[in-house]
């Protein structure tokens, strides 16, 4: 991260160390640290607390803490001013919602319109701002919330290299997770999630094409919605796959990702996969701690078996779904799920680069126009770029042909139609409202020569096809968060977040990082 940016925008705004405020007499001083949405906005009702104050305890944190883990890429110089105006709407009657002068940092793959960058975590991207703010940033704004910054990124979205690490950028250097800090924060919305956890935002933005909200969500002790695609406009999004990219929220508890969900789904007329969305303006009225009761729950087959540790937090929550009234149905089968992961890999490269293309195009001054210009920068600039791994995936997409290609079209019938009837067919044949799986194993050791170790993970059948996934904290390994996920057909948003905070409130399992620097050996 640019730490001399950082310590003068710090310098600039005057920042003092504010742990609690308190205006009122007689009213309870604020505890910032791990405030919910709901608290927040409490205390900008009662007075005790302002959004410029919110804004200055997170800038503050973030400065204290971050030297660390390295999450946050760039600081919006605009927030306190932004901050200040909504103070003063709130002042004069006029509440926007429950995002009102609530903070949130954004992943830098997502347009900002603003004094701000958006690279993708790559050096190729640094000529200057993006032309206008992503659909989804523009709803964030109206909603009321103050963009805070840019969170670093495992670089194109994890979609560069075979041997990446997870949260490594050219831009950014490396992001490590809070709780441990030499292991990995997963990606590849690593410093959305890393950034959450520690507490230098209450709510941030990350993409998925691929395990990219779920896994960091995960590895990070928060939780993140990997919405049904069509929910969320990509448009503004530097892509990998039209397919299956989509933008979620990631918090530290389900109802905030609720909220946050709420502000970020439209119908947006420059992506096209929204036009029949199923909306709900607030997904905050199926946070329900009853809603496991009567609910049947499948669990993947291969979940078990990984780790003996893990095994025994998968039977501590198997044994609090059926607390809480839920039927567990064990070994749900999803066959073809090798070569749908194929096809997969197909689709994406060729979307990948046509993708690429259409949004270097969007950007006027850009000086990368084609996928062959972006591997042409990395190679000239290796030292910095490359350093630790290459392009592989670049150079293959770069390779692919047009989305007329029978090839590509094979590979998206393959994708969709097979992933979407073997989940539909499993929800159907044993009756089930979501499928549960690991999220993620622990956080393994961060690589940058081998790259990630990636183990365990549930996330393919969900992003495959397209389906809502939420993961939720479900207990630790040591100092390392484990959760687990929940996934479902399309648009089954609402039951999949009543499930998760009727479990969420049932276990209570997350607990604030430490920032400890490694594992004991001994």
């Amino acid at each position: 991260m640019n730490r001399s940016l950082i310590n003068k925008t710090l310098s600039l705004i005057g920042l003092a160390l504010i742990w609690s405020c308190t205006t009122k007499e007689n009213t309870a001083p604020i505890n910032l640290e791990e405030a919910t949405v709901a608290e927040l906005q409490e205390g900008m009702r009662s007075g005790t607390l302002s959004a410029q104050t919110l804004v200055t305890y997170y800038l503050d944190r973030i400065a204290a803490y971050d030297d660390a883990v390295n999450s946050v890429i760039e600081l919006n110089p605009d927030a306190l001013g932004i901050a200040r105006a909504l103070d003063e709407e709130r002042a004069s009657g006029q509440v926007r919602g429950p995002l009102h002068g609530i903070p949130v940092l954004i992943k830098d793959n997502i347009d900002t319109g603003d004094q701000m960058l958006t690279t993708a975590g790559s050096l190729a991207l640094t000529y200057g701002p993006a032309p206008d703010d992503a659909f989804v940033v523009k709803r964030l704004r109206e909603a009321g919330a103050i963009i805070l910054g840019k969170t670093n990124l495992s670089e194109w979205a994890n979609f560069r290299s075979t041997r990446s690490s997870s949260g490594w950028s050219g831009r950014g250097g490396q992001t490590r997770n809070p709780y441990v800090l030499d292991r990995s924060p997963c990606g590849s919305s690593s410093g959305s999630g890393a950034a959450v956890s520690a507490n230098f935002a209450a709510l941030a933005i990350g993409t998925e094409t691929n395990g990219s909200v779920v896994c960091p969500s995960s590895t990070n002790g928060v939780v993140g919605i990997k919405p049904t695609v069509g929910l969320v406009s990509r448009d503004g999004i530097i892509p990998i796959s039209e397919t299956q990219d989509t933008a979620g929220p990631m918090a530290r508890t389900v109802a905030d990702a609720a909220v946050l969900l709420g502000a970020m789904a439209g119908v947006d007329p420059n992506d096209k996969a929204t036009a029949d969305a199923q909306l709900h303006a607030d997904y905050t009225q199926f946070l329900d701690d009853s809603a496991l009761e009567g609910k049947r729950i499948g669990i993947l087959k291969g979940t078990f078996g990984n780790h003996e540790k893990v095994d025994l937090i998968l039977e501590e929550v198997v044994r609090t779904l059926e607390a809480q009234g839920a039927t567990v149905i064990r070994d749900i089968e999803l066959p073809e799920r090798s070569a749908i992961g194929r096809a997969s890999y197909t689709l994406m490269l060729y979307e990948y680069k046509d993708g690429l293309n259409t949004y270097f195009n969007s950007r006027p001054n850009s000086p990368i126009r084609t996928i062959e210009d972006l591997i042409a920068f990395n190679e000239e600039n290796a030292a910095e770029e490359m350093p630790f791994f290459g392009q592989e995936h670049l150079e293959r997409a770069a390779a692919m042909g047009s989305l007329e290609e029978q090839e590509y079209l094979e590979a998206f019938e393959a994708v969709t139609s097979n992933s979407r009837a073997a989940i539909d067919n499993a929800l159907a044949s044993h009756e089930l409202d979501a499928i549960m799986g690991v999220t993620g194993g622990p956080a393994w050791t961060i690589d940058v020569v081998n790259g990630d170790h990636f183990g365990m993970g549930s996330s393919s059948p969900a992003a495959q096809s397209g389906y809502p996934n939420i993961t939720v904290p479900a207990g630790f390994v040591g100092e390392l968060p484990v959760g687990v996920s929940f996934f479902a057909s399309r648009y089954q948003e609402p039951t999949l977040i009543g499930i998760a905070y009727d479990f969420e409130q049932a276990t209570k399992v997350r607990r604030a990082p430490q920032f400890i620097q490694t594992l004991p050996t001994e």
